[in-house]
């Protein structure tokens, strides 16, 4: 059975950034849980969560935290999953307080941590981490990557048509 992947939100308003992710999970077929657990109003909760989540199927949890962010931290603190931290930008110091949180963990509790709301990223790494196990999901990474140059080739062809023309 394919490993899950559980987004963690520490709060319900991160879900405009988080839906980037959820929705790359989904473009590549992997299964996902979605949660709201806070690291600081429901602290039980998330290590309840972190502590079992490798026996009910995921393979990798994503955190996205705001602010303090201590959602990443709580949550690997609890588990031997890989833990990836999505810094969410706040209106006080735009992100950054988040992803210092997020990213300055103590020695043997990381947490793998993407740039500030890169939600995206967070699936694509989470789906990186699960294809070491998982041929057809590598498939689906190497299409995505040949799709990107394809992409940026034919950008710098319309370039040189236009600068030429020039």
């Amino acid at each position: 059975m394919a490993k899950k992947v559980a987004v963690i939100m520490g709060s319900d308003s991160d879900l405009p950034v988080v839906k980037a992710a959820v929705e790359k999970l989904k473009h590549f077929g992997i299964p996902t849980e979605v949660h709201v657990m806070s690291a600081h109003r429901t602290p039980d909760a998330a290590a309840a969560f972190s502590k079992q989540a490798a026996s009910a199927g995921f393979g990798v949890i994503i955190a996205a935290a705001g602010k303090a962010a201590h959602l990443g931290g709580v949550l690997a603190a609890h588990t031997t999953l890989p833990v990836i931290g999505i810094p969410i930008r706040s209106s006080e110091l735009d992100g950054l307080d988040a992803l210092l949180s997020t990213v300055q963990m103590p020695p043997g509790i990381p947490v793998a941590t993407v740039g500030i709301n890169g939600a995206a990223n967070a699936a694509i790494l989470a789906a990186q981490m699960l294809a070491l196990s998982d041929p057809a999901l590598a498939d689906k990474l190497a299409e995505m990557k040949a799709d990107m140059a394809a992409g940026v080739a034919k950008k710098d062809a319309a370039i040189q048509e236009m600068v030429n023309s020039l």
